[in-house]
């Protein structure tokens, strides 16, 4: 039996994460699948799932007691085995069934975890499923189902590949002009993918870091961290490459680097990606979350959609795009999401529109992102602080006259010549601020401004 003490601590607001000594054991995982079974058929979904694995030593061990869980309550189980995070999303989509994905993500080596979805890759989060989940992992498990269900196993690599490809149609895939790529794996699952993707592109791939190895033995699967992203920008400028692309570890996210070796703000591939959704697509709509670039809904309503602003999440991203009808999503974490990719987020695919567009452009990467690069930003600036709803009640006070504020997730703060976010943690006591500014002068001014107000006692 599981407290819900010990569940409240590694059930996190859109996943399952924790330390692989004492917390994502084989007993909780077996657990876990139990539940996730018992949900699924609560919910009337199919009779079955599909479960995928990262690299890491334990994941194996773990996506096998997951599915003893599983089956002992009567749902069949296929195994894909090595995939990233969108492979699982992909074959979810495809195989229109439920799907479990065993990662940390950007996580060090001593952490795991299991991101869950319902049917076509439908988000499992703390409102649609992960409570429930919960509570019933907290119950303990049912006897086990009159007949077991079944373990098969199916490799999708090569069908997730044609899939990406086939979301271009009109474009040779070794058409145009040959890029130079180099690519840090972070000895992630974009080591397994991108071979297999890069090998049908008229690329030349430099890879880094491909060896599959959840310890990380070279920096962390972290690229949203600059110093993560060190090694990547060093080797562009060695070899003189078109881009360099980054992956964390499950591969869900990718992070670009230009040609001078500089580190791309993910709002510039967000309107990049939202164009060229819009050429194919006039008037559709794009979602952006709140702390995106102010150029992304400027570059959207330039191209004649409708820019609509979403909380930071991937939940209530894509419950925003089943609402609207959006046909792309971006946030500032470097996922990005696409309504003919089940409305998931995958990283690959994003990189493979930065590419297509590079492939068939004369400019050089940083000459074709440049319409985006419109204003000025500081990057997350976490505080550590005592009281996170009193420094949120100050931010709120000392802003109150001449800004407007809202409060659709944290507090946004917009001035003359710029705008900030501060939101707390999930899941430490934090305060991240992001400031965008139109000036060095103005950013500075209003970076040490709030910074002030959030550490005021």
């Amino acid at each position: 039996m599981f407290t819900l003490d010990f569940l409240n601590s590694i059930i996190k607001a859109y996943d399952i994460r924790g330390l692989v000594d004492g917390q994502i054991t084989p007993e909780f995982t077996e657990a876990v699948g139990a539940a996730f079974a018992q949900f699924l058929i609560e919910e009337g979904e199919a009779n079955s799932l599909i479960i995928g694995e990262d690299m890491r030593p334990s994941s194996p061990n773990l996506a096998e007691s997951f599915s003893k869980g599983a089956t002992s309550q009567g749902l069949n189980v296929i195994r894909m085995g090595l995939a990233s995070t969108d492979m699982l999303y992909f074959a979810s989509g495809k195989l229109n069934l439920p799907g479990v994905m065993f990662t940390a993500s950007h996580n060090p080596a001593a952490y795991n975890g299991i991101k869950m979805c319902k049917s076509g890759a439908a988000p499992i989060g703390q409102e649609s499923g992960l409570l429930r989940i919960k509570e019933l992992v907290a119950q303990g498990a049912p006897s086990p189902a009159k007949d077991r269900g079944s373990v098969t196993h199916q490799s999708l690599l090569s069908d997730y590949v044609d899939f990406l490809l086939s979301l271009f149609p009109g474009t040779n895939e070794k058409s145009g002009r040959r890029l130079k790529v180099v690519i840090d794996a972070g000895n992630g699952m974009a080591g397994y993918t991108a071979p297999a993707v890069m090998s049908r592109l008229n690329v030349d791939v430099i890879p880094m870091y491909f060896e599959l190895d959840g310890n990380f033995p070279n920096h962390e699967a972290n690229p949203i961290e600059p110093k993560n992203l060190l090694d990547l920008q060093a080797r562009v400028k060695a070899e003189g490459a078109d881009i360099g692309l980054a992956f964390d570890g499950d591969a869900d996210r990718c992070f670009l680097v230009n040609e001078r070796a500089e580190l791309v703000n993910p709002s510039a591939l967000t309107g990049l990606i939202a164009v060229r959704e819009l050429k194919a697509k006039p008037g559709s709509s794009i979602i952006y979350n709140l702390i995106s670039s102010r150029a992304v809904p400027e570059v959207v309503a330039e191209h004649g959609g409708t820019a609509i602003r979403s909380r930071v999440g991937h939940s209530y991203i894509k419950k925003l795009m089943a609402e609207t009808g959006a046909i792309f999503g971006g946030e500032h974490s470097g996922h990005f999401y696409f309504a003919d990719f089940w409305r998931a987020d995958s990283g690959m695919l994003a990189a493979l529109y930065a590419l297509t567009e590079l492939n068939s452009s004369s400019q050089p990467l940083s000459e074709l992102l440049a319409p985006f690069n419109r204003y000025l930003a500081s990057g997350e600036i976490n505080t550590t602080v005592a009281d996170t709803s009193a420094a949120l009640k100050r931010i709120v006070d000392h802003y109150s006259s001449g800004h407007t504020i809202d409060q659709l997730d944290g507090i946004t703060v917009t001035g003359e010549g710029y705008w900030f976010n501060v939101r707390p943690s999930n899941t430490e006591p934090l305060l991240r601020l992001n400031v965008e500014a139109g000036t060095p002068e103005i950013l500075a001014a209003v970076i040490k401004e709030a910074q002030g107000v959030i550490a005021a006692t």
